[in-house]
C-alpha cells in the first residue's frame, strides 16, 4: 500500500500510532491494542440493522478500522491542544473541541449534550453515595440510556443513519 514516493503506508502507521520505520523494532504498538474490539464494533452495527440482517466479518474488520481510525483522529487532535496548553490530561471538553476543530460539528454538539448530561448524573451519584468516585458501570449501558433520552427530548437526534 505504497504511493510512487514509498511514504503512505509510513504515513498511515504514524496516524495510526505505530511505527513501519526502521528504527522501530518491537515498540510499535500491537493491532489488537489500537483497534477497538471487533465484537463490540459488531453489536453496535447490528443495532443499527434490522433483526434479521447480517454483517460480513470484511464489513465488520472495515468498520472497526475506519472507527479506530477516527478515534485516534480526534483524540490526536485534542492532546495536540492540551500539549500547548501545557496540560497532560484530556477531558470530555478537549474531544468536543476537537470534533467541532476538525469539522464534525454534527458530532460535536451531541457529544457536548451528552457530556453535560454524564457530568449531571455522576454529581448525583457521588452525592448520594457521599463519595467523589466515578461508577464503574456508567459505560455498560447508563451511556446507552442517556443517549436514548436524549433522542426523545431532541427531533433532531431522532434520525437513524
Amino acid at each position: 500500500m505504497a504511493d510512487s514516493s514509498g511514504n503512505s503506508q509510513e504515513a498511515e502507521g504514524h496516524a495510526l500510532g505505530t511505527s513501519t520505520g526502521a528504527g522501530s523494532g518491537d515498540g510499535g504498538i500491537k493491532e489488537q491494542d489500537r483497534l477497538l474490539p471487533i465484537a463490540n464494533v459488531g453489536r453496535i452495527m447490528k443495532q443499527m440493522l434490522p433483526p434479521n440482517a447480517k454483517i460480513s466479518k470484511e464489513a465488520k474488520e472495515t468498520m472497526q478500522e475506519c472507527v479506530s481510525e477516527f478515534i485516534s483522529f480526534v483524540t490526536a487532535e485534542a492532546s495536540d491542544r492540551c500539549h500547548k496548553e501545557k496540560r497532560k490530561t484530556v477531558n470530555g471538553d478537549d474531544i468536543c473541541w476537537a470534533l467541532g476543530t476538525l469539522g464534525f460539528d454534527d458530532y460535536a454538539e451531541p457529544m457536548r449534550r451528552y457530556l453535560h448530561k454524564y457530568r449531571e448524573v455522576e454529581g448525583d451519584r457521588s452525592a448520594s453515595d457521599g463519595q467523589n468516585t466515578r461508577s464503574s458501570n456508567f459505560g455498560t449501558g447508563d451511556g446507552q440510556m442517556l443517549f436514548d433520552d436524549m433522542d426523545r427530548n431532541n427531533p433532531s437526534t431522532s434520525t437513524r443513519y
